[in-house]
């Protein structure tokens, strides 16, 4: 038996922790480590919500370490650096987002894709470098590796920034590395929900043409008025969906829950990209014939949509 997490390492830390899967956050008291020579410690200030939050303290993927404390949108100001930290200072306005460790020698951690690291290290329920675990943002300090922490711009308000630490960057990246940035294309956003709206917010801000696809017709004023967005489609509604196809350059999914995706594909123009950015817990069906074959079946419309909710998945 390892020691109890009060007691691994010096600094006291105080949180908000599931023990198990009824994910109920309740008080916990833990420790994170010393500040190492290239650690940024710093004071919590923000940490957002995000839905893979809500699936890890449930377990619902399956890999899940208790006690847990979750948030990987965390955002403050720092209070110590180590002696060979070289990119920040105490009281410099700081994020951590979803990873705070990899092995930073093989081939995705050398051309800056450490996500991609078959040793990366999660923010969150995930074994650090010195065999503890990594707790998250629900608390009230944090210590990083240098390599994983970012400088949040002077006059940027801290609460807003922490959700673009995994909301943001889940959809700004697609749009950027798929080439659906540049003005005068179109494309879809599915679900309005926390990735949704950042999506929508993004896509307009590079001059692209937004269509919001949802289940919800209710939410068609936000997406036009509040956000943005030029168009919206209600997902259910088959002449809707049917007047749309073929128009989209590219959609991004963000819809946590179980959805077909064959009516979203006839919604792309041939060569379109369809990118899914939410993480149902279930495998979603696509019938592949359908798809190599650029055909669709009559009765498309119909799949149950079931309901995207508000999400917010990495």
């Amino acid at each position: 038996m390892g020691q109890a997490p009060e007691q691994e390492h010096p600094k006291n830390a105080f949180g908000w922790a599931a023990k198990d899967t009824s994910g109920v956050l309740s008080p916990f008291h833990f420790s994170r480590r010393a500040t190492g020579e290239k650690d940024v410690t710093f004071k919590v200030t923000h940490c957002g919500i995000c839905h893979s939050d809500l699936h890890m303290i449930k377990n619902e993927w399956g890999n899940t370490i208790y006690p847990i404390v979750p948030g990987h949108e965390i955002v403050g100001v720092v209070t110590e650096v180590g002696s060979k930290v070289s990119k920040f200072k105490v009281g410099d306005k700081v994020g951590v987002g979803c990873m705070v460790g990899s092995c930073r020698s093989c081939d995705s951690c050398a051309i800056d894709l450490e996500n991609y690291c078959p040793k990366v290290i999660m923010t969150y329920a995930n074994k650090y470098h010195d065999g503890t675990i990594t707790y998250g943002g629900y608390s009230d300090i944090m210590v990083a590796d240098e390599h994983f922490v970012v400088r949040i711009p002077e006059g940027t308000p801290l609460d807003a920034t922490a959700p673009l630490l995994c909301a943001g960057i889940t959809v700004y990246s697609p749009l950027r590395f798929y080439g659906l940035d540049k003005p005068g294309m179109h494309v879809g956003v599915v679900g309005l929900g926390g990735l949704g709206h950042v999506a929508v917010k993004f896509a307009k801000a590079m001059g692209v043409k937004v269509t919001v696809i949802s289940t919800s017709p209710s939410k068609k004023s936000e997406a036009i008025e509040r956000l943005g967005a030029d168009s919206f489609l209600v997902s259910r509604d088959q002449d809707e969906m049917q007047a749309a196809m073929g128009t989209m350059d590219g959609i991004i999914d963000t819809v946590s829950a179980v959805h077909p995706l064959m009516p979203l594909i006839g919604l792309l123009k041939s060569q379109g990209k369809l990118v899914l950015v939410g993480a149902p817990e279930k495998p979603l069906e696509l019938p592949a014939f359908s798809l190599l074959m650029g055909e669709e079946e009559d009765s498309w419309w119909q799949h149950d949509w079931g309901d995207e909710g508000d999400s917010r998945d990495d």
